[in-house]
């Protein structure tokens, strides 16, 4: 039997409000339970980090089309990389969030879904759906699995896969407020949630650079002090950032003159993206998929749209419309369009660009290439894999080197047990590791040891995509894998990595 997701969850981060560990979960449940004290909330400001995503993509470089991680921008070159901005709440500020989010709204969602057997099919992100055999809930794999074998039993189709422009920063207020509303079946938000809604649109911030205040770093002896006294938070009070020189930020995205977007990495954010998504995907079933037989997925911001070829115009037409509706745009130009069709007995896909057919050119999707005969692993995630392997080997080997200059050493050993556990199929099973913490009570530090549960790494993953999707060639991908890794580490000058025989 599976279990639901709980909504309490120990969060280690530092933030603005101290820690809330398991011991107190049942005041913590007292608390955001009780609509008086969640509607007079004070909600802290956000955290602001930026997480830098490396693309290496076809760029126009004056006329010269080729793959590069730049790109020319306004006349100059520009970084390929895609920037995206997650906002962070503190530990009270997120339990009330996540509380709201699973215990009290999502429920009344899913029940709005299971009126409509297609279009709770049709909304596959952050949610719990369970698998056929009711062991687990559907991830990305299940998903990509669908979208495959409906091409699959249609065999001569399309897929368009459309992307909506900036998504969570775009959201009208207005428009969220009366979906919100819709959901929980009253007129107007009661006031407990209207207070949500606030805090999550007109929302305030402090970025996590402007705290690393010692040359670019954390301020660890002022953060040791504080947990000294029990408190993990980057101030001793709220007070204290309001009397610093940090800048509090305030949400000042605008359309015609209103605020618009909600922050992305709050834990109601997800939800409240699929409940303004809501009149789109009801729009889309009725027009689409009743009257023309057109396979409709939305995973987020993500649309993947399966049809005839004739109906290409028709769908973009629709979704253009619809999209508009509720003040968001569809990327276009970005449009993926794959044919599929069979050529010699077997099935293929073509990239349709303009008026040109490209044999041989998968469609993307979560993760996923989908040649139509085969299913691979994204190239860009597999060398994200690998290019991360080999930079977690040089962080260790300049650690070695640090160590031999410290302690005068001509040689010195690689830990190799971490590298194998996160990058070889050694580390592709969970497990229990034994693990330590610091406490601090009343001034004194404590050490506690524990066991944290391993997950497994990424071949994991994949190992469990290539059986789930029925493809052995995503195994075959990744069999070089060791051989990469012992490679790596050769390259540097360890004392036992030329001994090593495993």
């Amino acid at each position: 039997m599976i279990k639901d997701k709980d909504w309490f969850k120990d969060r280690g981060y530092p933030h603005f409000s101290n820690k809330t560990p398991i011991l107190v979960r049942n005041n913590i449940l007292k608390y955001v339970s009780n609509p008086k004290k969640v509607m007079k909330h004070s909600f802290l400001p956000l955290i602001y980090k930026e997480i830098k995503q490396r693309r290496y993509k076809e760029s126009n470089f004056y006329g010269e089309i080729r793959r590069s991680h730049k790109k020319i921008e306004n006349g100059k070159t520009v970084s390929n990389s895609k920037i995206r901005k997650i906002l962070y709440a503190s530990h009270i500020d997120a339990h009330i969030y996540s509380y709201y989010a699973q215990q009290i709204i999502t429920p009344k969602y899913e029940k709005y879904l299971e009126k409509n057997k297609t279009l709770s099919d049709s909304i596959t992100a952050y949610r719990q759906i369970e698998t056929d055999d009711k062991i687990k809930f559907k991830n990305n794999v299940h998903f990509a699995k669908d979208v495959f074998n409906e091409i699959k039993k249609r065999e001569n189709c399309v897929a368009l896969v459309l992307d909506i422009k900036n998504f969570f920063p775009t959201l009208n207020h207005k428009k969220l407020k009366l979906a919100w509303a819709k959901i929980l079946e009253t007129k107007s938000l009661p006031k407990d949630h209207f207070n949500l809604f606030k805090a999550t649109t007109r929302f305030s911030y402090v970025k996590l650079k402007d705290l690393r205040t010692k040359k670019g770093h954390f301020d660890e002896k002022k953060l040791a002090r504080l947990k000294k006294i029990g408190k993990h938070t980057f101030f001793e009070s709220i007070k204290d950032l309001i009397d610093s020189d940090i800048i509090i930020h305030k949400n000042q995205v605008k359309k015609d003159g209103k605020l618009i977007g909600i922050p992305q990495g709050l834990p109601i954010s997800a939800l409240l993206a699929n409940i303004y998504m809501l009149s789109f995907d009801e729009a889309i079933i009725n027009r689409l998929t009743k009257k023309h037989n057109v396979f409709y997925r939305r995973y987020s911001d993500d649309i993947v749209v399966i049809c005839k070829k004739e109906q290409i115009s028709t769908i973009e037409n629709v979704v253009d419309e619809e999209i508009n509706k509720i003040d968001l745009k569809v990327s276009f130009e970005k449009t993926e369009k794959s044919l599929f069709k069979i050529d010699n007995n077997r099935l293929q896909c073509y990239k349709i660009d303009g008026d040109k057919l490209i044999e041989n050119i998968p469609l993307n999707y979560l993760g996923f290439e989908f040649y139509g005969y085969q299913t691979l692993l994204k190239s860009k995630n597999l060398a994200k894999f690998y290019r991360t392997m080999k930079e977690s080997v040089n962080r260790k080997n300049k650690r070695v080197e640090q160590l031999k200059e410290n302690y005068l050493l001509d040689e010195a050993p690689i830990f190799k047990r971490n590298l194998y556990r996160l990058y070889s199929y050694k580390g592709a099973k969970s497990r229990k590791l034994p693990a330590k913490k610091s406490k601090y009570i009343n001034g004194s530090v404590f050490v506690e040891t524990y066991e944290r549960k391993f997950r497994g790494n990424y071949l994991r993953y994949a190992y469990k995509a290539a059986d789930e999707l029925d493809a052995p060639e995503i195994k075959r991908q990744l069999r070089n894998h060791w051989k990469i890794l012992q490679r790596s580490i050769s390259k540097y000058d360890f004392s036992n990595s030329k001994k090593d025989k495993e």
